[in-house]
């Protein structure tokens, strides 16, 4: 049985989108997952998503899809998971391409679907913003959805739209999706967790870390991304909702603003005009910022005194839990000091850790 699972939001949904198509079809063999390679500036220092002209040693599986493999590499400097997951999953990875906008992932998933013949076709978002309307106040990055649902919903197939983990990105809260969810078709447990074996002790997805955390059972809240969001982890957390892919579209203003673009540019434009900004000119500017910020030297004991003060305030904001991104952000470490610094944390404080998440102290 072939299944297709398109995960709208990038390297963070093609994990969940392992542990979803395991929970759901069981051990009917691994799906195909057709992701993009945007890893944000946490991964990789550019911009926006990755083409396939962005890697090398990519196997191509028609004239425009191509699949990611453990072998293959990023060209230039930067950065990119999908090789790495693609090494430790049983699930195929393709990657979907927005460089010609929606009119180009369109064809790709034609060739998809035509090169495959799938049983069926999920197209899979974590946290629900693919359900936005464009104009709520937390949505902070709604392009690379609304191009996925846009492209779905052109394709000549049956395509269903799954929300996982509604609110988890921190976007849209899960009040504000309740009344536009549909039935639950599925709640993630441990077991689903452990169908993507370590991956999510490396891969720096904040979303899909704590929909795995609330499938082990962690409740409480938790501070994520550059902005310190608080996010709860309650019951809701680990559930899979079906939503009407057409009610969805009609729903998303951007999502109908860019069905017909041809280039990414034009879609980060409509993105402009329906939202008021495009998230990739946010990583500009947050990359252009950072390149011109001092590192800051990893010492040790200076990193733990930081870590210990982050604590202190997060406690009387109420934070039980917060990523090791948003920590290692938080204190200053950077770059390739990022796994130092956890193996520093695991190594220090291992009661503290809440697999993939870090407990805050009482």
């Amino acid at each position: 049985m072939t299944r297709l699972i398109v995960a709208a939001g990038g390297g963070g949904d093609a994990v969940a989108a392992v542990m979803v198509d395991g929970a759901l079809y069981g051990d009917e063999g691994p799906g195909v997952v057709l992701t993009y390679a945007w890893d944000r500036l946490v991964v990789d220092p550019v911009a926006g998503p990755r083409g396939a002209g962005g890697f090398r040693g990519l196997g191509v599986v028609t004239p425009h899809v191509y699949e990611v493999g453990a072998g293959s590499e990023v060209v230039g400097a930067g950065g990119s998971v999908l090789p790495r997951l693609a090494g430790e999953v049983g699930q195929m990875l393709v990657l979907m391409d927005p460089g010609q906008g929606v009119l180009g992932m369109t064809r790709q998933l034609e060739e998809l679907v035509e090169r495959l013949g799938p049983e069926s076709v999920d197209l899979l978002d974590v946290g629900g913003d693919v359900l936005a309307r464009g104009d709520e106040p937390g949505l902070r990055s709604p392009l690379g959805d609304a191009l996925a649902l846009a492209a779905c919903r052109r394709v000549n197939a049956e395509v269903r739209l799954l929300v996982a983990g509604p609110g988890l990105d921190g976007e849209l809260s899960a009040g504000e999706l309740r009344g536009v969810l549909g039935r639950n078709v599925v709640t993630l447990t441990e077991e689903d967790v452990g169908r993507v074996g370590g991956v999510l002790e490396w891969h720096p997805s904040e979303a899909t870390g704590m929909l795995a955390a609330t499938a082990r059972g962690i409740r409480g809240l938790c501070e994520i991304r550059d902005a310190g969001l608080a996010v709860p982890l309650t019951d809701e957390g680990p559930t899979v909702h079906e939503v009407d892919l057409e009610e969805a579209f009609a729903r998303n203003q951007l999502a109908r603003a860019v069905a017909e673009t041809a280039t990414l540019a034009e879609a980060e434009e409509r993105s402009r005009e329906v939202c008021g900004f495009s998230e990739i000119d946010y990583e500009r500017a947050k990359a252009a910022r950072l390149g011109a910020e001092p590192l800051v030297g990893f010492d040790p004991e200076d990193v733990l005194r930081r870590v210990a003060r982050f604590e202190r305030r997060a406690r009387e904001r109420r934070i039980s839990y917060t990523t090791f991104r948003h920590l290692a952000e938080v204190v200053g470490v950077r770059g390739g000091r990022r796994e130092e610094f956890r193996a520093l944390l695991l190594e220090r404080h291992p009661e503290q850790y809440a697999a993939p998440l870090w407990r805050i102290p009482l």
